[in-house]
């Protein structure tokens, strides 16, 4: 077994039902996810939500139920969609269980052994939206002279009693880490930022809350609750099983990837890594801060704004694996990118039913026409066959899975479609269907060809597109254990073949999809 992976999506703020920004960072930590285990590693894949704040208290309280009731219902909406979505997480984890509790708590004690807490009053900006503290100096005016955050946010002044961080203490160390360790903070994009901002000098941190109680207590000091991103960002560690020495614990942390949206990088390269310095603990390897998906109107979708997509909606319309793959395609990973249902189905009929399913169908239905559904054998390769092949191994064997390691969904969706055109080229070329009557022999070494071609294809694009793919290798009786990275040459092809293996006739992976109809105005 190779080296084990962790990877975790932001948790997710359950103040409303799920849109399509939940859906694109947790299907791309799905990718992810699935290529490192078709890669024979041992991958740890969490998930969840994050359920205390006076967000959620203030939202609970204009619907007149209690904080658990709401969390407890709008998480059951995430977890629903990303089962939906065939989001493969290993943990679904939420802030308002017993253990997250516990572990908050120790990671708050580690910090004040560290003679990094203290006790002080708090003046200063707040915006409840995110959740957020603002300096001065980083607010804009709004209409009617509204301040607000650098996200557009409304602030508020708040005035308490808090617990602080010593923040300002972890300056250097954390200057240090981005100097000799560019990897923790990527795009470099988001690392420039975040380094600006701690060069500009950082202040103590306000850590807990006296004027609502829906968060987990402060050890010692009940009357205060955690600020939610201290318990928050907790969560990585809890689904481990922290404090406790866990095997997960010991085989998995530190996380190799925390993927999140770039509008909380700040949280988790300022304040995460300083509060694990301050416990003793080690820092995650990498955090990714993928870009926004905006609408046609180029908006990015939001709750406060009312302009959501439900994604359980898209699934419907279009299909659970034409929209991850759109997603993955459609956006320059760690950019902004749109979506329309134009684009969506011009994707999806283009690329996976035309080229890529119409590959599949043509080459399959010719099998189980011509030759009652047995695998042919390989008579002689030409040169024609050799460079088909070649080309293909050097886009499953290379191109595909560098750009999958390199956080770059959407450069091995490229290098994907690009053999898939070269299959196309090459079918085109070879017209199996004339060579049944003129070259019987030809047509069946070229029907192998493209067999062979065609299961390390969808094998490597399976961690996009799972059930497609998983629907095609079963119907072409490729193995589970010949699924993955490790075993996706052609080696497994004459066994197959001489074993009286039968192809059924083939099912169409990718239905024609249609646009919508225009609503009348």
């Amino acid at each position: 077994m190779a080296d084990p992976f962790y990877i975790t999506t932001a948790i997710h703020y359950p103040n409303g039902k799920p849109h399509i920004g939940h859906a694109y960072e947790t299907i791309a930590a799905d990718v992810v996810a699935r290529f490192h285990r078709a890669m024979g590693r041992e991958v740890r894949f969490q998930t969840g939500t994050d359920e205390h704040g006076l967000k959620i208290a203030q939202k609970a309280r204009d619907l007149g139920i209690s904080p658990r009731e709401l969390v407890d219902d709008m998480s059951s909406y995430f977890k629903a969609l990303f089962d939906r979505l065939d989001v493969s997480y290993d943990r679904f984890i939420r802030t308002t269980e017993d253990v997250h509790h516990r572990a908050s708590q120790s990671l708050w004690d580690a910090m004040a052994a560290s003679g990094d807490l203290y006790l002080d009053r708090y003046e200063g900006w707040y915006s409840v939206r995110d959740e957020a503290y603002y300096d001065e100096s980083e607010l804009t005016e709004g209409e009617g002279g509204e301040k607000l955050s650098p996200q557009g946010t409304p602030v508020e002044w708040t005035v308490e009693e808090s617990w602080f961080f010593r923040l300002s203490k972890y300056q250097e160390p954390l200057l240090a880490l981005y100097r000799d360790h560019p990897e923790f903070v990527r795009p470099e994009s988001r690392l420039n930022e975040v380094r600006s901002f701690v060069e500009g000098g950082l202040r103590d941190l306000s850590v807990s809350r006296s004027s609502f109680d829906w968060g987990v207590k402060v050890p010692g000091a009940e009357d205060h609750v955690m600020y939610v991103w201290v318990d928050a960002l907790t969560n990585y560690l809890t689904g481990l099983g922290y404090p406790d020495d866990t095997a997960d614990y010991r085989t998995f942390w530190p996380a190799d990837i925390h993927l999140i949206g770039k509008d909380i990088v700040r949280f988790h390269t300022v304040y995460w890594p300083a509060f694990l310095m301050s416990a003793g603990l080690p820092l995650p390897r990498t955090v990714f801060g993928h870009g926004f998906v905006l609408n046609r109107e180029g908006q990015k979708e939001s709750k406060s704004l009312g302009n959501t997509t439900d994604p359980h909606e898209l699934a419907d319309r279009f299909g659970v694996d034409v929209l991850r793959y759109f997603l993955m395609r459609e956006i320059s990973f760690g950019q902004d990118g749109t979506y329309s249902a134009e684009a969506i189905v011009l994707r999806g009929n283009s690329e996976l039913a035309n080229a890529f399913g119409n590959l599949a169908q043509r080459t399959l239905s010719l099998i189980s026409k011509n030759l009652g559904g047995a695998l042919p054998d390989i008579a002689g390769h030409d040169s024609a066959d050799t460079a088909l092949l070649e080309t293909i191994d050097a886009a499953v064997r290379g191109d595909i899975p560098a750009a999958f390691a390199a956080l770059a969904p959407h450069q091995a969706v490229e290098a994907w479609l690009q053999a898939v055109f070269a299959c196309n080229a090459y079918i085109d070329a070879q017209a199996p269907w004339t060579l049944k009557k003129t070259d019987p022999e030809r047509m069946r070494t070229v029907l192998a060809t493209l067999y062979i071609a065609i299961a390390q294809l969808a094998v490597a694009i399976s961690p996009v597109i799972p059930t497609s793919a998983a629907r095609l290798l079963d119907q072409m009786g490729i193995a589970p254990e010949l699924r993955g990275y490790a075993a996706i040459g052609s080696h497994w092809y004459s066994p197959l073949a001489e074993s009286g293996f039968r192809l059924a006739p083939p099912v169409g992976l990718f239905p024609r999809l249609e646009l919508p109809e225009e609503t009348p105005a």
